[in-house]
């Protein structure tokens, strides 16, 4: 270990302090937040907040929310790793073939929402139309999901945390989602979201920093036109094979769309089947569910695309210097697969400062996509099984307990036996290939790519084959809409405070307002259903096929309105993800900030706050001291 430990830029003292420290200081503060929403704004911990937030979350947040969960450590090694590989043309495809599937979701979301209303996980949808085999069929395959992803996130973080502090990788992935399961436990989903937009503005803000340190104000690179200068040098030294007259400043990489083709169809895997994006639509507001997964799909696509074409171009260019950590020797084929581009990119072009910038980035990746997986996995085994299965009257306490514990035939046979054609293909390939079954070889881009494009087409030939053996089912979707909520009165009674005297008036609106919000969501259906198909084409067929099919090798100028474009974006993505979500929540914030002011200085009780605020606005008008109708309605829409 010590030799470990002499060869990484960072000692242990900082992998421990960082893993341990920066996690315990996360878990605290959202505690304390989760305290002081329940103290100043009447938020009870109930089942229902715990699973959904209350299902008022607004667009900023569920935007970073989004970000922030599909914000992987592999979103920023992997991605810098294939742009070392392939040249431009990598971060592109890796952005774009992950971005669309967000975008798609963003339909999804609204149909979710209009079709059924009180649904917890995408589970409970699955039951209600297609029955107990599908619905028990799809959980396995969500778990699974939810499963493998936290794996990748944790090993891969520890992975990082290791090749930078010497830190033991056991010790790591222990250590590592301590903090996470702490808030996570206390504060659900809330503290996740809110969690979320923290991490989605540090780690925004740490892309910056490298962008800028890499194109304006590195003493060795400092300009777009000092790294384009490199990378020709670079492809005159080792040509890619396969690009553009060998070129890394090209899209016309045969490797590199290759590559895109697996990206695209793996991610619509981890999306729709991954429980964790759809409770950030089930906890957004109906009317915030459209543009909130629009603003984080369009702001999540700079991420990885910027991050990428700044660290793994500034790998190739700081490659033949003595900075670089592998000099004189280029990076070997394992180190790239274990995503140390962007560490070892990150060491030459700022040293110590630039080593503990990655370790911080890899951490708020890990640790924040973890918290969603957590709550992804908790909902499903309290209301998919617990519920479901096994206690169906059980009341919003117990539900809480067991959330810190833990077409019907075709729709349930078409994924296994979509899987184990996958797997088949997916191995014979191998073997046809390269004549084994190795790692290097299964994890080679020919046997993925026939592995992935079977899963994404048997449904094709599946679905319309067992439909025709089994009969084609007429569905009225009034079982979705009767999906209930939690039965929370257990919590309801045991509070200091009366909810129902803050939450009264609400659910009256919620009642007189179904018809209004189910005419609003129809229309945003039929908005986001025309949107995400144009977003789409766009970033798949648009914009870098043109560039592909012209096998296009960009001049200097162009490479340097890439890059501009992309520094931009990560700037709109900031004010987007980052600003927006403090202005929309202005209100709650000066009312929270106002509420603790007079229950320190010892002026006002929470209780008197609360009762004044739940005060109907004829009764506060006869009052000069009583609340305005606008503040009087604030806790009753819980602004996040």
């Amino acid at each position: 270990m010590d030799g470990q430990q002499a060869a990484t830029p960072l000692g242990q003292g900082v992998g421990y302090g960082i893993v341990i420290g920066l996690g315990a200081l996360f878990a605290l503060g959202m505690i304390l937040v989760t305290v002081v929403l329940k103290r100043y704004n009447s938020e009870r911990q109930t089942s229902e907040m715990f699973n959904t937030a209350g299902r008022t979350v607004k667009s900023g947040l569920v935007g970073s929310a989004v970000v922030s969960s599909w914000t992987w450590a592999a979103t920023l090694l992997q991605s810098s790793g294939v742009c070392y590989r392939y040249g431009v043309s990598g971060p592109f495809w890796y952005a774009s073939g992950a971005t669309v599937q967000i975008l798609l979701f963003a339909t999804l979301a609204i149909e979710l929402k209009r079709r059924a209303p009180n649904a917890h996980t995408f589970l409970e949808v699955i039951k209600a139309r297609y029955g107990t085999i599908a619905h028990l069929v799809f959980m396995v395959f969500g778990l699974v999901t939810n499963i493998l992803v936290s794996l990748m996130l944790v090993v891969g973080g520890s992975a990082t945390v290791t090749a930078l502090t010497g830190m033991h990788t056991i010790a790591a992935i222990y250590l590592l989602p301590v903090g996470v399961v702490a808030y996570t436990m206390v504060g659900g989903l809330k503290a996740t979201i809110l969690t979320d937009w923290i991490h989605t503005f540090i780690l925004l803000i740490i892309i910056i920093f490298f962008s800028l340190s890499a194109y304006a104000t590195s003493d060795v690179l400092g300009s777009p036109s000092a790294v384009y200068d490199r990378l020709v040098e670079a492809a005159t030294a080792h040509p890619i094979e396969g690009n553009a007259q060998g070129s890394y400043l090209t899209m016309r990489s045969t490797e590199g769309v290759i590559f895109f083709v697996i990206n695209i169809v793996g991610n619509f895997g981890t999306v729709f089947l991954d429980n964790g994006y759809y409770n950030k639509a089930i906890a957004a507001s109906p009317v915030h569910a459209l543009p909130g997964y629009i603003l984080g799909g369009l702001s999540w696509f700079a991420i990885p695309w910027l991050t990428a074409t700044t660290m793994g171009l500034t790998a190739i260019a700081l490659e033949p210097t003595p900075s670089f950590p592998t000099f004189p020797n280029r990076m070997s084929e394992a180190e790239i697969s274990s995503g140390l581009v962007l560490p070892y990119a990150a060491v030459a072009l700022l040293g110590q400062g630039g080593a503990i910038a990655t370790l911080l980035l890899v951490f708020l990746a890990v640790t924040s996509a973890t918290s969603s997986e957590l709550i992804a996995v908790s909902s499903i085994f309290t209301y998919d099984l617990y519920r479901t299965y096994f206690k169906p009257d059980a009341s919003g306490k117990r539900l809480i307990y067991i959330s810190h514990v833990i077409n019907k035939w075709a729709a349930a046979l078409s994924p296994p036996l979509g899987l184990a054609f996958a797997l088949i293909a997916w191995l014979v390939t191998s073997s046809k290939t390269c004549g084994s079954l190795d790692v290097a070889c299964t994890g080679s881009n020919n046997p993925m790519l026939a592995g992935n494009v079977t899963a994404l087409l048997s449904p094709v030939l599946l679905v319309p084959l067992f439909t025709l053996i089994f009969g084609l089912d007429k569905y009225d979707w009034k079982s979705m809409m009767q999906i209930r909520k939690a039965d929370d009165h257990d919590i309801v009674d045991e509070a200091d405070v009366d909810p129902e005297q803050v939450n009264v008036r609400r659910r009256a609106e919620v009642d007189s307002e179904h018809e209004t919000e189910q005419a609003n969501l129809l229309r945003a259906s039929k908005i986001s259903k025309w949107t995400t198909v144009a977003m789409t084409l766009a970033f798949l067929i648009l914009w870098p096929f043109p560039l592909y099919g012209s096998s296009y090798v960009f001049s200097k100028q162009f490479f340097t309105g890439w890059v501009t474009v992309g520094i931009i974006w990560i700037f709109i993505s900031l004010g987007a993800v980052g600003v927006f979500p403090v202005w929309e929540g202005r209100e709650t914030l000066i009312h929270t900030v106002k509420s603790i002011f007079l229950d320190l200085s010892g002026r006002k009780h929470p209780k008197t706050i609360h009762a004044e605020r739940a005060v109907p606005d004829d009764e506060s008008s006869n009052s000069p001291d009583s609340p305005s109708k606008k503040e009087s309605a604030m806790v009753d829409e819980k602004h996040l």
